[in-house]
């Protein structure tokens, strides 16, 4: 919820939809079971309209605490 609520308060997408992929990766040596795969499938015009490697820096940059502490792996699709 905390990623979602900051993703809508800076970019204010027209969706978006949060799954977490941790389960998938269990078996992987590096697993660390406090740090999630996420993928983000966000509808957001104001990113459509950029290039993709800067939209992707803008939601990383958003969520820097969370790829510090949190998020082990970040996907993100842009629709």
């Amino acid at each position: 919820d905390q990623i979602r609520e900051k993703i809508n308060k800076e970019i204010n997408p027209e969706d978006i939809t949060l799954i977490d992929n941790s389960q998938l990766h269990r078996k992987h040596k590096s697993f660390d079971p406090q740090r999630f795969h996420i993928k983000i499938i966000i509808k957001s015009q104001k990113l459509k309209n950029m290039d993709k490697v800067t939209a992707h820096k803008e939601i990383f940059s958003i969520l820097k605490e969370e790829m510090n502490n949190k998020i082990h792996a970040l996907e993100i699709e842009i629709i």
